[in-house]
């Protein structure tokens, strides 16, 4: 099953995909995007770790994404990408302005063949004012179409607002 949980920024999104993972009774992988760039994000990483169980596995990959599906996935894993705008981050700030398309397509297209279960958290950017500038009108618009695309291609999508999941495609958690 593909999963997609959506929200705000501590809308209760990564608490939520943790909740399924654990309760998924398969083997939990998770796969973080972020890199450390500076104390705040640092402190969040902190707090994520804190509450992942000992026993889950960890891969930390910021680009290519589609390959560490590919390699991890497998029946009886369970997958929890987080975070999907994380890692869009990480590509919009590459030099290389056709990285970002090119690992995008990628997990759009492997996606759809990957056994075992995969939970992608991301936020939801398109519900606020959508900021000056063209680099971040560039990362709402890429966060946009991503999400639509990826939600597609997923059996279930949630939106958390105030840590309450409201169910927008597949049944409730």
């Amino acid at each position: 099953m593909l999963q997609l949980i959506l929200g705000g920024a501590r809308s209760g999104k990564s608490r939520l995909a943790e909740s399924l993972a654990s309760g998924s009774g398969l083997a939990v992988t998770y796969i973080a995007t972020s890199q450390p760039v500076d104390g705040e994000l640092d402190a969040r990483v902190a707090l994520h770790r804190q509450r992942r169980p000992a026993e889950w596995g960890l891969v930390e990959e910021p680009l290519e994404l589609a390959r560490v599906l590919r390699e991890q996935a497998a029946p009886g894993n369970c997958l929890l990408v987080d975070c999907l705008t994380l890692w869009l981050t990480n590509l919009l700030m590459l030099d290389d302005p056709q990285r970002l398309a090119a690992e995008r397509q990628a997990l759009l297209e492997e996606v759809v063949d990957l056994p075992g279960e995969i939970i992608f958290v991301s936020n939801e950017t398109g519900l606020g004012v959508v900021p000056l500038g063209e680099l971040t009108r560039r990362y709402v618009d890429e966060a946009g179409l991503l999400h639509q695309a990826l939600a597609e291609r997923c059996q279930r999508v949630v939106l958390t607002v105030a840590g309450l999941p409201m169910t927008l495609k597949g049944t409730a958690p």
